[in-house]
């Protein structure tokens, strides 16, 4: 089976140069050329030429990829094979422009254009408009680089649009953020006719969130039932589920028992779990999806709309990376006003420190006791640094604004701007803040009007490990004369879909954990299962806020195409308005004190933005240091649109 030993062998090297082993992938492409020669096959020889030309050229190795780029497009252009031939011909123009001759360049590149009209394949199409404005760019073509990217814009958007399935749509965009970095970056300069920092502030929308944008658009996922016709499958992934649970509570028990933990058995179970959930996204993957209403959507709410759905006193400032440096888009409805406000290196290097700051507050509490005032002034000055990065360079702009609606990017995410301190006060003496994953999903309809009424909902999963479970969820259904308890091994799964969704208020005090390696399996624990990311897709809950008291509910990974892959993702999928998380791993009184302030205080006004700030003052009284009220954090929607 020598051509398929042979594919193989080629496959093999382009995932390993996906790795970031080039040689290793050269070495293999080797191989596969020479066993394609050994099967005479007259097409392949010549593909893996153009695959090791590639890795050459990212390798700056621009000779030796000249030398196998013109050797397949001699081949290409004779076999009339005029896909081939054309991305011969791009590789060609990028090693023409990297070597400085941007008139050959360009040359390759419109006979590329001029053939786009006869193939209409939109990934093609999307890789020479934005070879094409690159060049143009170069050349200080600017309004014609402007329409260039513009054009593969639109075919990302095109071939985007045709993916059903969520994790399709980001991993999708890999790659594709730099044609709306692009983009803006024009907008901004001035030197285009379409240049607006309303323009920008659109194609800066464009690049955010928008697979999240299309899943609340399309609507809580329908359950699958055996009457969906794959009564196998349906079975198959509830078997699994159960297994899941049970090597989750396995894995707690180990960790947690009174004896030694053994790290050997902890670590086969993880694994065995691990191939459980690899086993459960790949069925997940064989249901055919439901039609998405996505393609109907453009490609992101009009600047206007969003500016009117704006209320006085409200301020939105999104935050967008264009390579290393970090704008700030500030928005009122009267007013935007975009600018250069950092460096990525520079906040990344703040944001670690104070994380590792707050990471000390895990140490011994004789520790912490005693270094309690350096701790305390270390923090506020990583704060402060933040702040004069983040926020000072802005203050002209926010003065006279009550609600500051926070849109982060990237690490920013990572960010408590709720906690940023000027030296004197923190962001949250001066504002309500709240945080939205972009402006489009922060004021985009809700498409079901959530609850404005109805009990508050509550379950607690209490243990020896978090024995402040139990009184801060009895404590809250005392706060309120309409709120129903599901203490213990009554907070199961079952009673979450039948209660949650007549809540007005859900809020769910348990153990949390965040996954980075696998974000689908993030997970708050219940009496009889762990409720994961596709647990969350299945839930339709139209409440007014959800309540995640737990370690870390509010961490996410941030995907391609700044997608927020955790909890966040899953309840506003659900349905929800308004949520209540944390950022980092909470000490358990600490946060059962805080959830209690925040209830009182929103019991007497039903201001969640108010009552927020308030038991945010609180806390600071019982508990300076940041460790212990900053982590809390609202993430909303808007209500009256």
């Amino acid at each position: 089976m020598g051509y398929e030993e042979a594919k193989c062998l080629a496959n093999e090297a382009i995932a390993v140069s996906k790795l970031g082993k080039p040689f290793r992938a050269i070495e293999l492409f080797d191989l596969a050329r020479a066993s394609f020669v050994r099967e005479n096959n007259l097409v392949w020889p010549w593909l893996v030429d153009l695959y090791k030309a590639l890795i050459l050229f990212q390798e700056d190795r621009l000779h030796e990829s000249r030398r196998l780029c013109l050797r397949a497009l001699g081949f290409f252009k004779s076999a009339s094979l005029k896909t081939k031939e054309i991305q011969s011909r791009l590789l060609l123009a990028r090693l023409e422009l990297r070597a400085g001759d941007s008139d050959a360049a360009l040359k390759e590149c419109v006979y590329c254009v001029e053939q786009q009209d006869q193939l209409d394949i939109p990934e093609l199409r999307h890789q020479t408009y934005l070879l094409l404005g690159e060049i143009q760019s170069a050349a200080g073509k600017w309004h014609e680089a402007y329409l260039s990217y513009c054009r593969a814009r639109d075919a990302v958007e095109e071939l985007r649009s045709g993916l059903r399935r969520d994790e399709l749509k980001i991993a999708f965009v890999r790659n594709k953020q730099k044609i709306y970095e692009d983009l803006v970056e024009l907008c901004l300069s001035g030197k285009v006719p379409e240049a607006s920092p309303e323009r920008a502030f659109e194609h800066i929308e464009e690049a955010k969130s928008r697979s999240l944008r299309d899943l609340l658009m399309r609507g809580p996922e329908k359950n699958l039932t055996v009457e969906s016709g794959q009564s196998g499958l349906v079975r198959k992934i509830r078997d699994l589920r159960e297994e899941l649970n049970w090597y989750y509570h396995r894995i707690e028990d180990e960790q947690f028992r009174q004896q030694e933990a053994a790290p050997a058995h902890i670590a086969l179970l993880q694994d065995q779990a691990i191939h459980k959930e690899k086993e459960l996204l790949q069925i997940l993957r064989e249901i055919p999806n439901a039609e998405s209403t996505a393609h109907l959507v453009p490609a992101c709410i009009s600047f206007h709309d969003i500016q009117l759905r704006l209320s006085p006193g409200e301020v939105l400032v999104e935050y967008f990376s264009l390579g290393d440096r970090i704008l700030a888009a500030v928005l009122t409805r009267k007013r935007l006003d975009i600018s250069l406000v950092s460096l990525l290196p520079r906040v990344r290097g703040l944001l670690q420190m104070l994380q590792f700051q707050l990471s000390k507050h895990r140490l011994h509490m004789d520790y912490i006791r005693t270094f309690e005032s350096t701790l305390m002034e270390a923090t506020q000055a990583h704060l402060h640094e933040l702040h004069r990065e983040l926020i000072a360079p802005l203050t002209p702009l926010l003065s006279g604004s009550r609600h500051l609606i926070v849109v982060p990017h990237g690490i920013l995410h990572y960010v408590p701007f709720h906690a940023l301190f000027d030296g004197t006060r923190y962001l949250i003496d001066d504002f309500k803040i709240s945080y939205a994953p972009s402006a489009s999903i922060y004021t985009m309809p809700l498409g079901q009007p959530t609850k404005e009424s109805g009990p508050f909902v509550i379950f607690g999963v209490p243990d020896e490990r978090a024995p402040f479970i139990r009184d801060e969820a009895e404590s809250l259904a005392r706060s309120f004369r309409s709120s129903e308890l599901f203490l213990g091994p009554e907070a199961t799964l079952a009673n979450l879909k039948n209660h949650g969704r007549q809540a007005r208020y859900l809020h769910v005090a348990t153990h949390g954990e965040f996954r980075p390696d696998n974000p689908l399996f993030s997970s708050v624990r219940l009496a009889d299962s762990h409720l994961t990311l596709y647990d969350l897709y299945q839930l339709h809950l139209p409440v007014e806020l959800v309540t995640l008291s737990g370690c870390a509910t509010g961490l996410n990974l941030v995907s391609e195409g700044d997608e927020l892959l955790g909890l966040v993702r899953g309840l506003f999928a659900a349905g929800a308005q308004s949520l209540l998380l944390s950022l980092w791993d909470v000490h358990d009184k600490s946060t059962s004190e805080f959830m209690q302030l925040f209830y009182r205080h929103l019991a007497g006004e039903s201001d969640k933005l108010g009552a927020f700030q308030r038991a945010v003052r609180d806390m600071r009284a019982l508990h300076p240091h940041p460790y212990f009220w900053a982590p809390f954090l609202l993430v909303e929607r808007r209500a009256d649109n």
